[in-house]
């Protein structure tokens, strides 16, 4: 491929010469360590780190030139070409380089503030059960048909979904899950991909130290639907019970389907039950009505299923196939994922890390009980500081026991973290103890517990490490919850 060819589409700054032009171009890269001879080579401006300065190490490892919205730094000796936007430039050349995809592999996104990876993970297994072949990429894993892969990112690179969706195509799968951030959102990861479905699950508050306010997050979300420079998707899948919702489509020409409890969503849930053993419901679409049972826990999750059911109907499946495939999602890892060792209280482990979802989690374990709700919570560091007392209000306020303790906190004093969550949790009179040490705080919680008690560990979910100023350590919350139900007697394998 040529670099005109793979450069077709992108909003250069200036003029390509036409000796750069017909370069021949073997790959394309970000990171200056995977470079091989002749690549192209995308130099970023980082948060952190101006890729700038990696360019003239991808010219001696074989690079034909450098890609940057940045101009040509002091002293640097090969080819420089100036694109408007760097991150929109590396996607549309990676959608070019590995000949669009996105035309053969249909794309879902699913987007917004709580629900994304539940949803993803239900979507997916509507289609495996419907003889796709499918790859998902989010928040705790990438999957590419039956093989599953760390995620370094919940959504990836253009260049490396790009790559995954090519490989998808190629081992045979037509389908592709994706958890849409609104940091990929904004950055362009996704810039240009044709979207076949796009579900949007809700917008609360979170992220606003990246986005600084809720307009900006709500606008970056839009971008799934009404994005700029291509096509928008063939549907959007939209949360009737969000007002937000509303503010995503715009005049958007997606075919708009509509899910949620109120009487205004076009697929809905009626005759809604949920219990220890999971949920069961009617699935209402048009003149049709399919009875739908999931090992999944609590009414949140009614929103997630129809979230999901919505995207099944958007690629033409009956609501048989779509009710199969939701019973066959057994369980999402971190996401009330229950901790049993064969005590007489339940312990489940969460991935809640915004006052919202906190609250929904807390209301879950509530409406599972006659006991007490026993919460362990902490907020994360460098992160949007003002959610913290927020999240401490939702703690205090629906909980009858609260255990405040440290997240991952980074480059922050775990201290001064647990202070920004005390001032909303003392607003409420609220028994509670502040515990820094995470696995002190896990058996302190415990040990609170008596027979029909709920015990929720919110915060890390599936994370499997904690990260702290000067290292990340391995350390899982349900790990912690076995051994301390372990050393209390109790033994049964959970």
């Amino acid at each position: 491929m040529t670099l005109r060819e793979m450069l077709d589409g992108v909003k250069l700054a200036g003029e390509l010469p036409e000796d750069v032009a017909a370069i021949a171009v073997a790959g394309l890269e970000y990171d200056s360590r995977r470079v091989k001879k002749d690549f192209l080579f995308f130099a970023f401006a980082g948060s952190r780190v101006d890729g700038r300065r990696f360019a003239q190490d991808a010219l001696a490892r074989g690079a034909r030139a450098v890609v940057s919205d940045l101009p040509r730094p002091d002293g640097f000796v090969g080819s420089w070409i100036q694109v408007d936007h760097g991150r929109r430039a590396l996607a549309t050349a990676s959608r070019n380089f590995y000949a669009r995809p996105d035309e053969r592999v249909r794309f879902t996104g699913i987007t917004g503030t709580n629900g994304k990876t539940t949803t993803a993970y239900l979507l997916e297994a509507i289609l495996r059960h419907a003889g796709f072949i499918t790859g998902l990429t989010g928040t705790i894993e990438y999957r590419l048909a039956e093989e599953r892969r760390p995620a370094p990112n919940t959504t990836p690179e253009s260049l490396d979904l790009m790559r995954f969706a090519a490989e998808l195509e190629g081992r045979g799968g037509t389908h592709l899950v994706s958890e849409v951030s609104s940091h990929a959102l904004a950055l362009g990861r996704v810039y240009g991909i044709q979207f076949h479905t796009a579900i949007f699950t809700n917008l609360t508050r979170d992220h606003l130290d990246f986005h600084r306010t809720m307009e900006e997050y709500a606008e970056a979300k839009r971008l799934l639907f009404v994005p700029p420079d291509s096509p928008a998707p063939r549907w959007a899948v939209l949360n009737a019970d969000d007002p937000a919702s509303a503010t995503m489509i715009g005049r958007s020409p997606s075919r708009a389907l509509w899910y949620g409890l109120s009487s205004k969503a076009q697929i809905r849930a009626q005759n809604v039950s949920s219990g220890f053993e999971g949920l069961r419901f009617d699935l209402v679409y048009e003149n049709a009505r399919q009875p739908v049972q999931s090992p999944l826990i609590g009414r949140i999750n009614v929103l997630n299923i129809l979230a999901a059911a919505g995207a099944g109907v958007s690629y033409g499946l009956d609501l048989a196939t779509v009710a199969s495939g939701i019973a066959a999602c057994q369980a999402v890892p971190g996401r009330f994922e229950r901790v049993d060792c064969g005590q007489p209280f339940l312990v489940a482990v969460d991935y809640a890390h915004t006052d919202d979802a906190l609250r929904n989690v807390i209301e879950v374990a509530r409406g599972l009980t006659r006991g007490r709700v026993i919460t362990l919570f902490g907020c994360g560091g460098d992160r949007d500081r003002t959610k913290r007392p927020l999240m401490g209000m939702a703690a205090a306020e629906l909980s009858d026991f609260v255990v405040l303790t440290s997240d991952n906190p980074r480059s922050e004093d775990p201290l001064d973290i647990m202070n920004d969550a005390m001032v909303g949790l003392r607003r409420f009179d609220t028994s509670h103890i502040a515990e820094p040490d995470r696995a002190k705080a896990i058996r302190r919680a415990i040990e609170q517990a008596q027979p029909g008690d709920v015990v929720l560990i919110a915060g890390k979910g599936h994370e499997t490490y904690q990260v702290m100023k000067d290292r990340t350590i391995h350390f899982d919350d349900r790990e912690t919850a076995r051994e301390v139900l372990r050393s209390f007697g109790y033994e049964k394998n959970g």
